[in-house]
């Protein structure tokens, strides 16, 4: 049983947070807004093996590390969840071993039901020491974990290449679906055709539903989006790499957060495009 500190019990932290005291550790939940984890126990920080941090950026990372840092025990591990650049990760992990931690970096993908299965993918990178360390927490909340080497920010460089899919694949699901609805094309209909053929991709049946439902409660919301495409924007500037998909769905993102959806599901960036294409989404 390792003793495990969780900062972030949002829709992905809480349910890692329930999967590690189903699997029997001793955990403590940590949130500014006052969630509740059932079965937490008051475990200090100096006691803990492991720290979890899944808040929503590199500054609330930051953030909580340096919180922390001072008190935990030499070898006591620190996973890093949020989609942060390669360089900060680096940054924190060197932070972390002169404070004698270990720093496991830990991106996660998933979703909310995954992370409540305890069946997320994680694409981790860091010392052998940090993955000893971190291996039974890692365990409890991860179906797959991918060991990407023993230098931190190869995780966080393989969840960029990740999210950098997967926004697009949003923006192109909606793009489609409203397309589709120009040339009399029902979303019922979109969602019985396009998921049996070429054109469909995970987001694609995972997000659709919820625009034809009209069910815009955020799983995972859109403000996200111009976070983590403009990490993918900001690395590929500095790789010399020009990315004009990633600038479009990230020019509808960021339309749809200041037109007020920020805090709404992904799956609301279908209005930029429904209000363009003057038609009405169900």
């Amino acid at each position: 049983m390792a003793k495990v500190g969780v900062w972030g019990l949002g829709s992905m932290g809480l349910g890692m947070a329930q999967s590690l005291v189903r699997a029997g550790h001793a955990v403590a939940g940590h949130d500014p807004r006052g969630v509740v984890l059932e079965g937490a126990v008051d475990v200090a920080v100096p006691d803990m093996d492991a720290a979890v941090i899944v808040v929503l950026n590199a500054a609330q990372t930051e953030s909580v590390l340096s919180d922390i840092l001072p008190d935990l025990h030499p070898g006591a591990v620190v996973l890093a969840c949020a989609t942060v650049p390669p360089d900060f990760a680096r940054a924190m992990a060197a932070r972390c071993a002169d404070a004698g931690a270990l720093y496991l970096d830990a991106p996660i993908s998933g979703g909310a039901a995954k992370a409540a299965q305890g069946a997320l993918s994680i694409m981790a990178s860091g010392s052998a020491d940090a993955f000893a360390a971190a291996r039974d927490v890692l365990e409890a909340m991860a179906e797959t974990v991918f060991e990407l080497g023993s230098e931190p920010g190869a995780g966080s460089a393989m969840k960029a290449v990740n999210q950098m899919l997967a926004g697009t694949h949003i923006a192109a699901m909606a793009e489609a679906m409203v397309f589709g609805m120009t040339q009399g094309v029902s979303p019922e209909t979109f969602l019985k055709v396009i998921p049996a053929c070429a054109g469909t991709s995970w987001m694609l049946e995972n997000r659709g539903p919820h625009i034809r439902d009209h069910d815009y409660a955020p799983r995972s919301a859109v403000d996200i989006w111009p976070k983590d495409l403009g990490i993918v924007a900001q690395i590929a500037e500095s790789a010399g790499m020009d990315m004009p998909l990633v600038q479009a769905a990230l020019a509808q993102f960021r339309a749809a957060s200041e037109a007020g959806l920020g805090g709404e599901d992904d799956a609301a960036v279908a209005k930029i495009y429904a209000a363009q294409a003057k038609v009405d989404l169900p």
